[in-house]
């Protein structure tokens, strides 16, 4: 390869992940979490007056204990590219419940450390989505089986008496049921 062919080649390397980066958007609605990108020339234009209630089911978590769960992540991914669009925070309604694999994601600092030895890589995610006025929902009977109490979880996961039961009720209600 030529020397110039190989600076062509490096520049539009960097030129692209440039482009790349700058498409990115930081959170509107949940700041730390949920990065974005801009989409151009949408065939399906998002329809900005509309009010989304979603209602997102979550039974996995990630197999590496010190990394966040990519599954609650894209509740903040959800508020954030929808906010991108102009949609305002009062229009998004998102609830999440947590059951299954995914009931470690709930527990506080204190008690995850001693169990996995590091923090929570999913405590501060989780306190920023109630601060975007998202309802984070522990099964009950999840809870009761791995012994998930209020003493020992996030005290912003709210409990229910079953993943199926909040499902059930924030569906009757309006809300669009995405499983994960």
């Amino acid at each position: 390869m030529k020397k110039t062919e190989l600076f062509l080649s490096i520049f539009m390397l960097s030129v692209f992940i440039v482009f790349a980066q700058d498409n990115r958007e930081k959170g509107l609605i949940v700041k730390n979490f949920g990065e974005t990108f801009k989409v151009e020339h949408q065939d399906i234009k998002t329809d900005t007056s509309a009010e989304f209630k979603v209602i997102f089911d979550v039974s996995q978590s990630s197999a590496d204990k010190s990394v966040v769960n990519k599954y609650i992540v894209t509740a903040a991914r959800f508020l954030n590219m929808h906010a991108s669009e102009g949609m305002k925070k009062e229009q998004l309604k998102v609830a999440m419940t947590i059951h299954g694999g995914a009931w470690q994601d709930v527990l506080n600092n204190e008690v995850y450390k001693e169990k996995y030895g590091v923090d929570n890589p999913n405590f501060k995610l989780i306190n920023e989505l109630t601060e975007a006025g998202a309802d984070i929902i522990i099964c009950g009977q999840t809870a009761g089986f791995r012994g998930i109490t209020k003493d020992n979880a996030n005290p912003n996961v709210k409990f229910a008496l079953s993943a199926m039961t909040a499902l059930l009720q924030y569906q009757s209600e309006g809300y669009t049921f995405i499983k994960f």
